[in-house]
């Protein structure tokens, strides 16, 4: 599943979606394949995967503020569980001795080892917060609840983008390879499922867009 055949997807169903579902497609589409032609700078196409992965699965943010930006994250994927679990707990488990393992033991993408490093918390508690998700983790293997894995590994991803997008690392830097090819891996994986299921429950309530066509 790739840029291409989703495209030409896209191009033969769009006339039957709601408007607010072939934008929301349209422009993933367009940042997935920005990234799969860039797969010689892993910093670039990580950014650029995150991007279209934003384009599938963000909300109008101008309501009432009642749900934080991790509740509408954990609520997208719920949904996107609750209509095709069956794929995306394929996507998991098949990823999972691979990048999804390393992505969940490497500590440089796990949020309160940055918070320890940075004094806000304790170290015991950063290792308390990290062995209680890797036990969270490897529960919901066993459980087969691929939307709790899924949020796991999300978070994970999350923080790399924290790290890229906001200038805390360097282009292209030594120190954070692994986590970075490993996370452009899951992610490269992840956002074509994403976009497909989209375009598999056009009825489905996908939200409001984030700035709409304006004529």
């Amino acid at each position: 599943m790739d840029y291409a055949s989703l495209k030409a997807r896209h191009r033969a169903e769009r006339v039957g979606y709601p408007t607010s579902l072939t934008l929301r497609v349209h422009r993933a589409l367009s940042w997935l394949d920005r990234a799969e032609r860039s797969s010689d700078d892993k910093d670039l196409q990580f950014m650029l995967l995150w991007v279209a992965f934003n384009a599938a699965y963000a909300q109008d943010l101008t309501g009432d503020g009642s749900q934080s930006e991790r509740e509408r994250l954990h609520s997208f994927l719920g949904q996107l569980c609750r209509v095709d679990g069956k794929r995306f707990g394929e996507l998991v488990w098949q990823e999972f001795p691979g990048s999804v393992r390393v992505l969940l033991e490497n500590q440089y993408v796990f949020q309160p080892f940055w918070d320890w490093r940075n004094g806000r918390i304790e170290e015991d508690e950063y290792r308390r917060q990290f062995e209680g998700s890797r036990r969270a983790a490897e529960r919901a293997l066993g459980e087969g609840d691929t939307e709790v894995l899924l949020q796991i590994v999300v978070h994970r991803l999350c923080t790399l983008r924290n790290q890229l997008v906001h200038g805390g690392a360097t282009w292209n830097g030594e120190l954070n390879r692994d986590q970075v090819r490993d996370c452009a891996a899951v992610l490269g994986r992840l956002v074509p499922l994403i976009v497909a299921t989209l375009m598999d429950h056009p009825g489905e309530n996908w939200g409001p867009v984030h700035y709409p066509v304006v004529e």
